[in-house]
């Protein structure tokens, strides 16, 4: 069947409840007659280079109502009185800047900010941002990451990546260096959904595990959303990480160059149409980078062994910005994202490549904004094994969506709507020799408003509700989410949040899985098990309940301790079914559905806590994280404690720059992680298959080698610790004002520093123990103009 059939087709089956959902939505935001108020909106910009500034304060001295200008350094006062009025508008490390207006009745102001640099408190206004996000947000099971925070941990070959970022975050476990995949909050990685400026990116970390698809140097913010998300988001049951990308330079060419052992790197940017105050812009971003590994780990790391790091890709992202001076922009980026793996008795390669667009709209007579994005993807996995049959899965599809903001005295009203459509092909055959496979279409309907209200300058209130319609599927979700936060004191504040959560995409990768560099993709399958244990599955889709709540406090100007403890209900999870032995036909209809099902049902629970302290100031950053987590699974006959059910895992990270100019900077990291589960060995046996029935001659016939297990993940690994330095020595080449123009970054690295052997698996047939990496060091150099 064709997407756009399928599409059609699920237009008219979708409930007449979707229907009355928009209509209200509708109802509610339209227009009422206020009189003889009106609103003063605008953005707040950096005057040098156009860059919108987030979390500034905007005030009216008159009444001294204030406001925060958003990601977007957009901000809005609703309900304004007719009148002359001065606004001021302050951010630590700019000059402030007062304005006079005058509003008409029921009149529309548009006044935006163009904030000049000072040469002092620079890293004082991030912190600053920071926490006044905290106090006028609720930020419950959220963290907010910046391109200058994820370039403060020491990295493996020197140069930064978001995924080594990730594994210090609370809640956060890495499975491992080779094939290791993320964890959040007890999730597996197919019920995290990773976006790329709107877009979902399918597989977003490369083989090696060590590093993603995405170029730190062009990252403007990430937020990773770790339980208890808001209704803006869902399709997953677990976690979001939403990536945003930075536009190119609006004011001159620029770019970077950067090679280590590992990779190289270059990115170039400029302006198509140079950036002037109070006139619209455009610009271009360009980046690649690509590793050699397989060819460069034999020069310098040959002490490893032959082909122990056989891993190479390459990461090619583009972006063009259009920005025009009232506020509204068009953004389209596309990328091709290409990961290689050639062991000698199996090979892996995958690509993913997709184009898409992001605008926003800021129309001249409404009080509403409107931004949305469209994008199409393709991702495709293969592998080839010596004596099997070669694994194939694919997925590619489109999606659009619009939302609209509406904003009336504190209160922020959000709603949309996004449509995705997509098409999975997956085929293998496993270790029992029998195969699996699906090719279907779906289309996937969603709708969602989301509330924000300040009751009395300390209590922040965020209700909402989404609904997710799954046409593969003809299932209906409706999920009610809130979110909540009480300012206690201007030091202390209190959070809590939850919700309901469902999805439709699984993994072609088992929960049971230790290592496995197949990384496929499903569409809710029909060959479901009619029970679960005892009770009957009504319904074909993944789903989650959320609780979550904690405590934010700020010690002094540079320190601060956030704690969180959060439980996640997954009430029913689909996952291949490694137990299949038989076909399920009527032949063997007689046997139990484990063992000819083609999936497996299950339910569990992720259950922890964690507590965090960071301390920043001038030339001194310190993060310490201390995560405590249990995961069950249910599958109908046991429970499980499936293979990343890391229980305690702590983080210290550090940095210090020295000198003069602060041209030095040190970086450390220590992490410990307790033992992973997993299944121990009882004994080997001889199986012999009796293939000619009675008259089989056991005593001479010759069975294949095969092992015996306990139950399953009843053992536990040893525990894992490492630590990683870097020290970095820039030279400034040119000077422009305050900032560095043109400079040099010599990047001295070292992994793994007291060369720890950290169990990866071990190989039962061969009785070999594989570790992780060894101590690699490594010198990074990097140019940037």
């Amino acid at each position: 069947m064709h997407q756009n059939a399928v599409t059609l087709h699920t237009f008219e089956r979708m409930p007449s409840k979707f229907y009355l959902f928009f209509i209200l939505i509708a109802l509610f935001t339209c227009p009422r007659a206020r009189a003889q108020v009106g609103e003063i909106r605008g953005f707040v910009y950096d005057k040098q280079s156009g860059e919108p500034i987030s979390w500034s304060t905007i005030v009216i001295r008159e009444n001294r109502r204030g406001t925060l200008s958003d990601d977007n350094g957009f901000f809005t006062f609703p309900n304004v009185s007719p009148g002359s009025y001065t606004l001021e508008c302050t951010m630590v490390g700019f000059d402030t800047v007062a304005v006079s207006v005058t509003m008409k009745s029921q009149g529309l102001v548009n006044q935006n900010f163009y904030l000049s640099t000072t040469s002092a408190l620079l890293d004082q206004a991030v912190v600053t941002a920071a926490r006044q996000k905290r106090q006028t947000e609720t930020t419950v099971g959220e963290i907010n990451i910046t391109a200058r925070e994820i370039k403060q941990i020491p990295t493996v070959g020197g140069a930064p990546d978001l995924v080594q970022y990730l594994q210090i975050l609370p809640g956060v476990v890495f499975s491992g260096d080779q094939g290791g995949q993320l964890y959040i909050r007890g999730g597996s990685p197919v019920m995290n959904k990773v976006l790329l400026d709107g877009m979902t990116i399918y597989n977003p970390f490369h083989s090696i595990g060590l590093f993603s698809v995405f170029d730190t140097d062009i990252i403007k913010t990430v937020d990773v959303h770790s339980a208890g998300f808001s209704a803006e988001y869902g399709g997953r049951i677990s976690a979001i990480v939403d990536v945003r990308t930075r536009d190119g330079n609006r004011t001159h060419l620029s770019g970077r160059a950067n090679i280590n052992p590992f990779s190289s790197k270059v990115m170039l940017e400029g302006p198509l149409k140079k950036y002037k105050p109070k006139s619209g812009s455009s610009s271009f971003i360009l980046s690649y980078k690509n590793s050699y590994l397989d060819k460069s780990s034999a020069v310098f790391y040959p002490y490893i062994g032959s082909e122990k790091l056989p891993y190479s890709f390459g990461d090619l992202y583009g972006k063009l910005s259009f920005n025009s001076s009232s506020g509204s922009y068009f953004k389209l980026f596309g990328f091709n994202f290409t990961d290689n793996v050639n062991f000698e008795e199996a090979r892996y390669a995958w690509t993913s490549n997709g184009i898409g667009s992001k605008f926003l709209l800021v129309p001249g007579g409404s009080k509403t904004l409107i931004d949305g994005f469209f994008a199409f993807s393709d991702y495709a996995i293969e592998q080839d094994e010596q004596n099997q049959e070669p694994r194939s899965s694919s997925i590619n599809g489109f999606n659009i969506g619009l939302n609209f903001s509406y904003f009336k005295k504190t209160d922020e009203f959000k709603y949309g709507m996004e449509l995705n459509g997509f098409t999975t092909d997956f085929r293998i055959v496993n270790a029992n020799n029998r195969k699996i496979s699906q090719l279907e279409n779906t289309t996937e309907l969603t709708g969602y408003l989301n509330y924000s209200k300040i009751i009395n300058e300390k209590l922040i209130l965020e209700p909402g509700f989404r609904i997710q319609y799954y046409s593969s599927l003809a299932n209906t979700s409706y999920e009610p989410r809130f979110r909540a936060k009480y300012l206690i004191s201007n030091r202390l504040r209190a959070k809590v949040a939850g919700g309901y959560y469902s999805q439709n995409l699984l993994s072609a990768v088992s929960d049971r899985d230790v290592v496995n560099l197949f990384y496929g993709f499903l569409s809710g399958p029909d060959d479901l098990p009619e029970y679960l244990g005892d009770q009957r599955v009504t319904h074909r889709m993944q789903t989650a309940r959320h609780a979550v709540g904690g405590l934010e406090f700020d010690l002094n100007r540079h320190s601060e301790i956030n704690s969180e403890v959060y439980i996640k209900d997954f009430t029913q999870v689909s996952n291949i079914n490694r137990d299949k032995i038989f076909d399920d036909n009527t032949e063997n209809s007689s046997k139990p559905e484990y063992l000819r099902k083609d999936f497996i049902v299950e339910e569990g629970q992720a259950y922890g806590f964690d507590v965090n302290y960071k301390y920043q100031n001038k030339v001194f950053y310190c993060w310490l994280v201390y995560s405590y987590n249990v995961v069950n699974r249910f599958d109908g006959i046991r429970k499980y404690q499936p293979h990343f059910d890391r229980r305690h895992n702590f983080n210290v990270v550090s940095t210090y720059q020295f000198g003069k100019e602060k041209q030095w900077e040190f970086n450390g990291r220590w992490n410990f992680g307790s033992g992973f589960p997993f299944t121990l060995t009882q004994g080997f046996y001889e199986n012999v298959d009796f293939n000619q029935g009675a008259s089989t001659d056991y005593l001479s016939a010759n069975g294949d080698f095969s092992i015996m297990f306990a139950d399953l993940n009843t053992g536990r690994l040893p525990s894992y610790h490492r630590l990683d330095l870097s020290l970095k020595r820039t030279y400034i080449l040119k000077m422009e004002g305050s900032e560095p123009r043109e400079f040099v970054e010599i990047v001295a690295s070292c992994t793994n520093v007291y060369n720890r052997d950290n169990i990866f698996y071990f190989d039962r047939v061969s009785y070999q123990r594989v570790n992780q990496l060894p101590v690699m060091p490594a010198l990074s150099v990097s140019y940037a103009f």
